[in-house]
């Protein structure tokens, strides 16, 4: 029988690459975004269901899940993929944005994963893929609000993977950097647009646009190769619980893993730190 494969935030970037890529794996894929009737391209391949699915709205989540049951039978791994990064200085976001950042980003997983538990629990097996970032692993200025939900993700998922081991359920975090084909870093920046400025902070910013710049252009990995990252982490059988996604982020985990507490925070505050 065909395994089959629950994404959410299908419509662009990382959701649809690895949508695009279990399809061609053969694996039957509920692809499921907040607004499905945009959908052009998914709908049109073997083996996809396009569903509804708002990762702050409960009842879309059992709809979608219903669906991809009814229509395929089962549901072997899901991929928490649907998130978004505010980008920008925390004394100027909103508690409003700040609550959204982390009802999607951390709260939205946990729905979705405790949506689909009962049903791995009587499967008796199951596969949760949870997308996070290297952000989630060391932390960059004016995306405090985006590591800190990242960071919580992380917790969240280590110590669910221990519960979940007793059920036979393997939980697996994939940690990506930045790519050079997805539109995450343009709906950062309208995020970013819609927070106020601080003159005090002009030169901080400055100098951390730069670095950001510089940081950009090493990208090399995309979203197709972090899709193949997810579909070998779904697929390898083992209960390995990280994998790092992009060489970009490398230097920078050696840095927070690899060294003393003083030697990387010298390392951070050499790059970010404005030159007075």
């Amino acid at each position: 029988m065909k395994k089959t494969v629950l994404i959410t935030g299908t419509s662009s970037g990382f959701g649809k690459a690895a949508a695009r890529h279990f399809a061609r794996e053969g694996w039957n894929v509920v692809a499921t975004m907040r607004r499905p009737e945009e959908e052009r391209e998914l709908g049109q391949l073997d083996g996809v269901l396009v569903a509804r699915l708002d990762v702050q709205d409960r009842t879309t989540i059992a709809a979608a899940m219903e669906a991809g049951i009814a229509r395929f039978g089962r549901i072997d791994a899901l991929v928490n993929n649907a998130g978004f990064g505010l980008f920008g200085l925390f004394e100027t976001t909103t508690p409003e944005k700040i609550a959204e950042q982390f009802e999607v980003n951390v709260f939205g997983v946990m729905d979705v994963t405790r949506a689909v538990l009962p049903h791995f629990r009587q499967n008796k097996g199951g596969v949760i893929l949870n997308i996070s970032s290297g952000a989630g692993i060391f932390t960059l200025p004016m995306l405090s609000l985006y590591c800190a939900s990242k960071f919580a993700l992380e917790g969240f998922s280590e110590a669910l993977a221990y519960e979940l081991a007793s059920q036979g359920i393997v939980v697996k975090i994939i940690e990506p950097g930045g790519v050079i084909s997805t539109n995450f870093g343009q709906r950062s920046g309208v995020e970013s647009a819609l927070n106020g400025t601080l003159a005090d902070y002009d030169a901080f910013v400055a100098h951390t646009l730069g670095v950001f710049a510089g940081l950009r252009a090493a990208r090399l990995a995309t979203e197709e190769s972090v899709a193949q990252v997810i579909y070998d982490a779904a697929t390898d059988g083992t209960g390995r619980l990280r994998y790092l996604a992009t060489e970009d982020i490398k230097p920078l985990v050696s840095a927070r893993r690899e060294t003393s507490e003083e030697n990387y925070i010298a390392f951070m505050r050499a790059r970010f730190a404005p030159k007075t």
